[in-house]
């Protein structure tokens, strides 16, 4: 029986890898074309922070590879992941490589997509929401509002050693960018904020870190720059984590809807906010 939204999704074909963006955890979030791949799928290779709902998506039989990278813990390296996808598009077998939020948003997508270019194997980019979107929006927490910010940043919190970013002026960021939004902080988080507070960030201004966004495990922790490291330690926040510093942060006082904990509805900020 053809599905409604069969018009708008197209054929994955044997040898094909599709690079499709699983979104920050939410299986309602999934595109349809993600949500296709997943249902033509003969291989799946996903990261460790897909969630577990979505890989159940698949067709019986399917063959699911973990090639996630956790932590500092023993992982697949990039360039074996890379010779797993161009080997099994080679088997002629239709291959998603399916990563948590979007495959180009710190996602390795570009030196996969490399590695698939010089095996000359046919691939598709499927989108998918980052967590620096979809995850805060479950948080209660606007990337911009009119009234706040007129720029954000996507920064790593860390580099390909596992420390912290060395091509991030993070002094210059806390001096430049209203709304700042690093993924995977947790390791460096002290120090990513010394360095924000030595640019001349207010030490008491509000920031978030969001755990395991958009999923039941949920957790939001509102804390201020100078307290930030020291209050994730001490509440035991898992990974995935989200941080966001910034004046929207204080919006989750009356953005807080998911799971269904609504707050009650307060006047607008100013007079422009409400128009």
């Amino acid at each position: 029986m053809m599905k409604r939204y069969d018009a708008y999704t197209v054929e994955l074909e044997p040898g094909w890898v599709w690079l499709v963006g699983a979104g920050p955890g939410d299986p309602g979030l999934l595109t349809l074309h993600a949500l296709s791949a997943l249902e033509q799928a003969d291989v799946v290779v996903h990261d460790a922070l897909v969630d577990e709902r979505i890989l159940g998506m698949v067709r019986p039989g399917v063959e699911l590879v973990n090639v996630g990278k956790r932590g500092w813990k023993c992982s697949p390296k990039q360039s074996d992941i890379c010779e797993l996808l161009v080997e099994q598009a080679q088997l002629g077998k239709r291959v998603v490589r399916l990563k948590g939020g979007d495959p180009f948003v710190f996602g390795r997508g570009g030196e996969e997509t490399h590695a698939l270019v010089a095996a000359e194997i046919p691939f598709r980019i499927v989108p998918g929401i980052t967590a620096g979107i979809g995850g805060l929006a479950y948080a209660g927490i606007p990337l911009t509002t009119r009234d706040t910010n007129d720029a954000v940043v996507f920064v790593t919190g860390h580099d390909e050693s596992g420390g912290m970013s060395r091509r991030v002026r993070w002094e210059d960021l806390a001096r430049t960018v209203p709304v700042i939004v690093i993924y995977m902080p947790m390791k460096s988080l002290k120090r990513i904020a010394e360095r924000m507070i030595a640019g001349g960030r207010d030490p008491d201004e509000h920031c978030a870190i969001v755990s395991h966004a958009s999923t039941p495990r949920q957790r939001v922790l509102i804390s201020t720059l100078a307290r930030c490291a020291a209050d994730a330690a001490a509440s035991d926040l898992p990974n995935p984590a989200l941080f966001v510093l910034g004046p929207v942060v204080d919006f989750r006082v009356w953005v807080n809807w998911f799971p269904g904990n609504r707050s009650p509805r307060l006047a607008p900020l100013s007079p422009a906010a409400g128009e």
